[in-house]
């Protein structure tokens, strides 16, 4: 591992004062960062440990939403009476995520900004335009069972591996960050991006940047939601295809619903093609079937990934009918 300074503020100014030298990076639970130092695919010349700095509080918002510290254990958010019971979707996503001993440690600023497990990414015998923009990606034409089969590019085919960011991404939740500048926020779909052709970055986050919060807003019919994930074992493990599904049904119809797909692309996938088709409609399963079919009509896999395809069909089909049953 390349020697590195360690910083530990206590104060937000003085972490994001940290954060503008160049080569710097946040440090929380270090689940992601540090794996990837050992493997000297991140070589940051500083470490900045971001997890003294009072953002460890969950805090009720008029309206029935829920703000979210930045430094909040994955295990102490999951557990969460209020997660529970009105985001049953995002404890459910967090339980799905890791084991114990990393939930214990993993926070939620932290999860948010993980990096890609494919494993052209973190060899660096390989060609990866996102560890190096230019060197080309060996995953096209390589093993790629696990990669993206929407939103892919060229340039890179990887998939954001997370669990909370996909049901954060139904809930419609916003991650709140500053800067030296001043503080800003966006919109979990417009805080990650599709590789393009600037695969190096996962995020919009801007340079120096620190999250602070995140926002759930208010979703009375939020109880009625639920998070599947297709995985390789039962225990432990990244998703193949993973459903984050929150649905309102009244005599039969779909009054609203969210939806979004992980394991599928380099961010995670709001169906929003499959919603505008259920909203108004029967909740059943042939409608259900139709919505997801169309939401995955621009699907383009790759040689060892079609799979995913009918996978993820098949798993919003089950998550909404099951959804669509505990509403009736």
């Amino acid at each position: 591992m390349r020697p590195f300074d360690y910083h530990r503020p206590t104060d937000v100014d003085g972490a994001l004062t940290l954060l503008a030298r160049p080569d710097t990076r946040a440090l929380a639970g270090g689940t992601n960062l540090v794996d990837l130092m050992k493997l000297w695919v991140a070589r940051p010349a500083a470490l900045v440990d971001v997890t003294h700095l009072g953002l460890d509080a969950v805090e009720d918002l008029a309206g029935g939403g829920l703000q979210i510290g930045a430094g909040v254990r994955n295990s102490d958010l999951a557990a969460d009476r209020r997660v529970r019971e009105r985001y049953p979707v995002l404890a459910m996503a967090l339980l799905a995520g890791a084991s114990g001993q990393l939930r214990n440690q993993a926070t939620v600023g932290g999860n948010l900004l993980q990096r890609t497990r494919c494993l052209s990414f973190t060899d660096p015998a390989k060609a990866c335009n996102k560890r190096t923009l230019g060197s080309g990606c060996s995953a096209v034409a390589g093993v790629s069972r696990d990669l993206a089969v929407l939103g892919a590019s060229p340039s890179c085919v990887a998939t954001m591996p997370g669990d909370m960011g996909v049901a954060l991404s139904a809930l419609d939740a916003v991650v709140h960050h500053r800067t030296l500048d001043g503080a800003g926020s966006l919109a979990v779909d417009n805080f990650y991006r599709l590789p393009g052709d600037t695969p190096e970055r996962d995020t919009e986050l801007p340079p120096g940047a620190l999250v602070t919060t995140v926002e759930l807003p208010g979703l009375p019919f939020g109880v009625v939601s639920t998070y599947r994930k297709a995985r390789d074992r039962a225990s432990y493990a990244f998703a193949l295809v993973s459903v984050a599904a929150v649905l309102d049904v009244t005599d039969g119809v779909v009054r609203d619903v969210r939806l979004s797909l992980g394991g599928v692309a380099h961010k995670p996938w709001r169906a929003r093609r499959a919603e505008e088709l259920l909203r108004g409609g029967p909740a059943t399963p042939a409608a259900f079937a139709a919505a997801a079919a169309a939401e995955l009509a621009a699907a383009e896999p790759l040689k060892d990934n079609g799979f995913k395809v009918p996978l993820a069909q098949r798993l919003v089909v089950s998550t909404l009918a099951e959804l669509a049953g505990r509403s009736a």
